[in-house]
């Protein structure tokens, strides 16, 4: 049968139709070559590609030619015939190849040379492994001069350049053979590798021509889909320099550096946003020695900041932006060099006035702050005086000024005299009041919008305040530092009229914003967390029972109660740390608060279902245990111990219980969660321990067959791990355990008729086993 089609072929293969039924035939037959068996009985119609290699010369029948090679190849890859290899490499570096290759360098993107350009590439692929080794030879230096025009014509790669993306590829691939060859050898370098790395650096060069913005006036009017394949461009080359790295050095970011400069001085902007854009893709991979801060320091010596602060030079946008980026990738290196803060600071506070600037160079401003405070602190006032401008612009988003008032208080934060810190802090709360007195008047005038954009935007800024005022992480230890005992924590101190101000503020804006708006609710809350981790007085470390009134005017309807409780949770849950003292008085108001929600959403009425019913409020039912959960271990003497708790504490029990079994997933899981963390064996004291028995022995039953229906069917396959963590919790540590799953098994509520006693006790004793293996082979604590 082959050998009559090897006929048919052989007398129409100068028809149009012959190159793609040759392709059918072969596509077909594909695979017969993944048995070796079959190779014999394809030879024949492989023999006919030798005769479509003339037609590669035909204009009338390159296209289709060129397909087909193409697809032949890519499928078989190194199977392809020898022979037929040695003719598409003559072809490719031919006269009438390098002609098709001056279409593409031109812009000029006809069918031919498209069908030219996938049949190069995909010949690369093929071949590369030996194609780099043959980088030095005459055929591998023509073909790989050819791949690199590929990326030769100037257009705008997804915009009129739609070879570039695919030669991209090939490159990556080239590259990363080129770092496996280096990676695989022992310290001897190839004499092909030298030529190879020339290569490269030239493609490097020619994708940092590729990468070069238009003009803002010809990209704004491209497409989105445009931008979106010209923005994947760049990055696909941030991936190439990044793998380049490892196989050219601290040359190609010196090199980049030196082009750089070179484009500064001459004002060519777009050719420096190029430039800048390469040396922030290599930031991750330079390391931190002498020639990259030599480079750098030429570089920021330079006149960079400079010429972008000056008003009277038109540098678009995206070159100002790109020069943020560059401050931001290398903010260690500002670290080491203080020297180049100030400009560099100074640049940023003239950038951020550009609506298309503002919101990286608010970041820059923030981490080179928060990174340098202690450098800074001799800049205050300067940052200060900065308020103005920023507040002034109205083109600023507020998410960007709320970064500068972070930024300002990361200085503040590391001034070591307490008194000039409140009058800086005083300054700064000072703009922040005159948001909330703009928030008042557009409240008073009957401008809602006007008057939650300014109330949101000062509560903001007091969260970001608050945050970067805390005590750095990586702060060295002061052993010689007076310490603040915890009861003393919370006394009045200088700090106490910053506190006042910040919480009048924040009263302020509820009452303009009205008691309704749950965002106001959830920022309050934010301002007040940020002082829960704080060891020393400060403006927002507040008294507990200013958290504790809060936290009590609630009621089941309030907005954002979740958020609310949460916050208690977290204040409860920071001073459990080492080092800090317990607060039972609080865990003991916000008890008694949480038991008098409980009882409240239970005697409301509801239609069609049970007043108990934790579906009725899962919202306010699941913050309710969730809270609870906070108190687990270290608070559960105030939870089990005060025998006036007892009702109130059996009532939340069985709210835990039917949460298991509600149909209302938040409830479930924080029930899941509570119950998995008090089965823990803790360390407690005895009568807490006695407390913790009466629950287990007297609820332990039902909490069992809550669990077993959940697994047994009543929870859905991927909710199955949050009810297998209290089962294995439970029988870890209770000894009635096994007694509680076989009566929850073999009880008639079991969700599932299909599940039989054989399959329940195989359970069962599974179940028991996995105790038995993961007790005996636990490793001593």
């Amino acid at each position: 049968m082959m050998s009559e089609h090897y006929e048919i072929a052989t007398r129409v293969v100068t028809s149009l139709e012959a190159p793609q039924l040759l392709t059918a035939w072969v596509m077909f037959g594909h695979g017969a070559w993944q048995d070796k068996s079959g190779q014999q009985e394809l030879g024949p119609l492989l023999a006919l590609i030798p005769y479509t290699a003339p037609l590669l010369y035909d204009l009338e029948f390159f296209e289709v030619t060129a397909d087909c090679w193409t697809e032949i190849l890519g499928a078989f890859g190194q199977f392809f015939p020898p022979q037929s290899m040695d003719y598409l490499e003559a072809f490719l570096i031919s006269q009438n190849a390098q002609d098709l290759l001056s279409f593409i360098v031109h812009g000029e993107y006809e069918t031919d040379a498209l069908a030219y350009s996938r049949l190069l590439l995909m010949y690369g692929e093929v071949k590369l492994s030996d194609l780099a080794r043959q980088a030095s030879t005459t055929f591998g230096m023509v073909l790989i001069e050819s791949l690199m025009q590929l990326l030769a014509y100037e257009g705008y790669a997804g915009v009129n350049d739609d070879i570039c993306t695919p030669a991209m590829e090939f490159w990556q691939a080239y590259t990363e053979f080129l770092v496996d060859e280096i990676g695989t050898t022992d310290d001897q370098i190839e004499p092909w590798m030298g030529s190879a790395r020339e290569y490269l650096l030239r493609v490097l060069e020619r994708c940092w021509i590729k990468i070069r913005m238009p003009p803002e006036d010809v990209y704004a009017q491209w497409t989105p889909e445009a931008k979106g394949d010209f923005k994947v461009f760049r990055t696909d080359v941030v991936d190439l320099l990044q793998s380049s790295y490892a196989l050219l050095g601290e040359s190609i970011f010196v090199k980049f550096a030196d082009l750089a400069l070179d484009a500064l001085q001459k004002q060519e902007w777009l050719q420096l946003e190029a430039t800048l854009f390469c040396l922030n893709a290599l930031a991750e991979s330079i390391s931190d020695d002498v020639v990259a801060d030599a480079t750098l320091s030429t570089l920021f010596s330079s006149e960079l900041f400079a010429a972008m602060t000056n008003g009277a030079i038109d540098i678009p946008s995206k070159t100002q932006q790109t020069a943020v980026n560059l401050i931001i990738s290398f903010s260690s290196f500002f670290e080491r060099h203080t020297q180049y803060l100030l400009s560099m600071l100074s640049f940023l506070f003239i950038a951020i006035r550009t609506p298309a600037v503002a919101a990286v160079a608010a970041k820059a401003i923030l981490s080179t702050a928060d990174s340098c405070r202690k450098t800074l602190v001799s800049e205050i006032d300067a940052f200060l005086d900065h308020l103005d401008n920023v507040l002034i612009s109205e083109d600023l988003e507020s998410g960007s000024q709320e970064r500068v008032f972070g930024a300002i208080a990361a200085v503040i934060q590391a001034i070591p005299s307490e008194e000039q810190k409140i009058w800086s802090l005083s300054k700064m709360l000072a703009f922040v009041g005159r948001e909330v007195d703009q928030c008042m008047e557009f409240a008073e005038y009957q401008a809602p919008v006007g008057a939650e954009e300014r109330g949101m935007r000062a509560l903001r800024c007091l969260i970001n305040i608050g945050k970067y005022m805390q005590e750095p992480d990586d702060s060295p230890i002061d052993l010689e530092a007076k310490t603040v005992s915890q009861n003393d924590l919370y006394l009045p101190t200088i700090w106490t009229p910053s506190q006042r101000r910040i919480v009048e503020y924040m009263h302020k804006v509820q009452a303009a914003l009205g008691n309704d708006n749950g965002d106001v609710v959830e920022a309050i809350c934010q301002v007040f967390r940020t002082g829960f981790r704080e060891k020393f007085p400060g403006p927002f470390v507040f008294s507990p029972s200013f958290i504790e009134d809060y936290v009590a005017g609630t009621r089941p309807q309030s907005l954002r109660l979740e958020n609310i409780l949460d916050m208690a949770g977290a204040m409860l849950s920071a001073h459990t740390r080492a080092g800090t003292t317990r607060l039972d008085t609080s865990a003991t108001r916000f008890l008694e608060h949480l038991f008098r929600l409980i009882a409240e959403i239970q005697l409301r009425t509801y239609s069609d279902t049970r007043k108990d019913d934790p579906a009725n409020e899962p919202e306010v039912s699941s913050s309710c245990i969730d809270l609870a959960s906070k108190y687990i271990p270290h608070y559960l003497h105030v939870f089990l111990l005060n025998p006036q708790y007892r009702d109130h504490v059996d009532n939340f029990i069985l709210l835990t219980i039917r949460s298991m079994q509600c149909q209302e997933i938040m409830p479930r899981r924080s029930s899941s969660l509570f119950w998995t963390s008090l089965f823990v064996r803790y360390d407690v004291k005895a009568d807490t321990q006695l407390g913790l028995h009466r629950i287990f022995e007297q609820y332990g039953p039902q909490v069992t067959q809550a669990i077993i229906k959940n697994i047994g069917g009543d929870a859905i396959r991927s909710e199955l791990e949050n009810w297998a963590s209290p089962l294995r919790q439970m029988v870890s540590t209770q000894i009635r355990s096994k007694q509680w799953i076989k009566e929850a098994l073999f009880t008639n509520t079991f969700p599932s008729y299909k599940v039989g006693d054989t399959e329940k006790k195989q359970f069962l004793e599974q179940v028991m086993q996995w105790v038995f293996f993961s007790c005996k082979f636990r490793p001593e604590s």
